[in-house]
């Protein structure tokens, strides 16, 4: 077997960190004597190998140390203990564009680019056409790239580091700014490299670029490598790491008390969010106090494929009468913008006509996420009608309803889930185009050169599920 083209063994950083700015000087000029300085680690322990034509995804929250790491794969920053192997010549994406001058034209940056990336002028004399044929800025190739917008700027930087003949290629959220079809055609380049047999290293928190390109991932948190393996679980265990699972101890006691008598279904491993601690706007009538979430067939999920069901749970305990109870699920973009959101009333869910202090009520909400690939919120509440209005409900408009109900609990924020694509091919792989998959109905009628209708011979495509 060939030996990686990278391989990190035990690498840990660690940084000096001043509560002052005397005391740097203090300890450059007595540190013999006293340490004024306090060690932040910002990776322990980390090793990974990479082998050629793999594409592998690093993810994890901010802080993480995801590009302390890159950094020192690519050798501009030296570890603290452990050392890093590469086997190749790297081309980094970590800042795009980072070694242009603002004053030359983009040409001249392509050859000071390409020599700052050991590129030959004569290299870069034989890749200059497709370079400017890929960065596509047409006459502004002779304006100084100071006159450029942020997206010809990009193009032209993507454009020379992808036509450096590296056998790695690493990729640091430098994609995350583009529009949709520049990170389209960026990833058709990296995937032309990759099937070159480049190796690809690519940080990022899109969920749907982990599992649509990589071979397997890694997840980061606090410095430490907490999973390494396929893209999807490496998903799961990075929601994991971002909302928190709830303890055994955390599962209050109080609310144990509450439930007494009370049965509490169980939830699969992995499928709860943590409740304690989240901010709850109630009016004292009512608690969350859990939360979970599942795939269509009952199993714990974070991910799921464009299509598919997901299996809303979330329970709370009565801490004063209230009366017809209804609750409800609201998804929201990665933007904030409510994408979804609809309640028991509204799916029609017969309800009990009260609810004594120390009940308890468990809501289960399916909804099919018919959504583009991306990463999405969601909040969760419980509400209370008024039994004459929830009789009267079938003779009300929703704006006579909505005057009538009363929010008694909402938690916003509670998790997160990723969409990612569906598994299907072809024609039917992306059901849609946008975030949500609205129902309609098409028709197509043709008539020839003679006037007379022409035979739909083509027929229909296969129908395709997505659950």
């Amino acid at each position: 077997m060939t030996p990686p083209v990278i391989e990190v063994s035990g690498v840990s950083k660690a940084y000096r960190v001043f509560d002052r700015r005397e005391d740097r000087l203090k300890e450059l000029l007595l540190g013999r004597f006293k340490q004024w300085h306090r060690e932040f680690w910002a990776l322990r322990d980390i090793s990974l190998e990479i082998r050629a034509g793999e594409t592998v995804g690093i993810v994890g929250r901010n802080g993480s140390g995801k590009s302390t790491l890159l950094q020192i794969i690519t050798g501009t920053m030296r570890p603290t203990t452990g050392s890093v192997q590469v086997r190749g010549r790297i081309a980094a994406l970590l800042e795009l564009g980072s070694g242009f001058n603002p004053e030359f034209s983009g040409i001249e940056n392509c050859y000071l680019n390409g020599a700052i990336l050991g590129m030959s002028r004569a290299e870069v004399d034989a890749k200059l056409p497709s370079i400017l044929a890929f960065a596509d800025i047409g006459e502004f190739a002779e304006q100084p790239v100071k006159t450029y917008s942020s997206g010809m700027f990009m193009r032209l930087a993507f454009a020379v580091q992808t036509h450096v003949d590296a056998s790695i290629i690493i990729v640091d959220e430098a994609l995350a700014v583009g529009d949709v079809f520049f990170r389209q055609k960026c990833y058709r380049r990296l995937e032309e490299l990759r099937e070159q047999g480049a190796s690809v290293l690519i940080v990022t928190h899109s969920m749907g670029d982990i599992e649509e390109h990589c071979d397997r991932a890694l997840v980061l948190d606090h410095g430490r490598c907490t999973f390494s393996g396929l893209p999807s679980q490496a998903i799961k265990h990075y929601h994991i790491s971002v909302q928190g699972q709830p303890s055994r101890q955390e599962v209050i006691a109080d609310i144990e008390n509450s439930l007494a008598s009370t049965q509490r279904p169980a939830l699969p491993d992995g499928a709860e969010f943590r409740v304690a601690g989240l901010p709850q706007f109630n009016n004292g009538s009512a608690r969350c106090v859990r939360v979970g979430l599942l795939s269509g067939s009952g199993e714990a999920a974070r991910v799921f494929r464009a299509g598919e069901s997901a299996v809303f749970v979330h329970e709370y305990v009565v801490d004063s009468d209230i009366e017809v109870p209804f609750a409800g699920v609201v998804l929201h973009s990665e933007k904030g913008t409510i994408v979804h959101g609809r309640n028991t009333l509204q799916l029609d869910a017969p309800a009990p006509s009260r609810l004594s202090a120390g009940s308890f009520v468990r809501i289960v909400q399916t909804i099919r996420l018919d959504l583009s690939p991306g990463e999405y919120t969601f909040e969760v509440g419980l509400g209370e009608l008024p039994r004459d209005a929830f009789a009267r409900a079938g003779a009300l408009t929703w704006a006579e309803i909505d005057e009538n109900r009363t929010r008694v609990v909402q938690v916003p924020d509670v998790g997160s889930f990723s969409v990612i694509w569906p598994s299907t091919r072809g024609i039917g792989a992306l059901p849609h185009h946008g975030l949500v998959n609205l129902q309609g109905a098409a028709s197509i009628v043709a008539f020839g050169p003679d006037g007379l209708p022409i035979d739909l011979d083509a027929g229909r495509l296969r129908a395709t599920s997505h659950e």
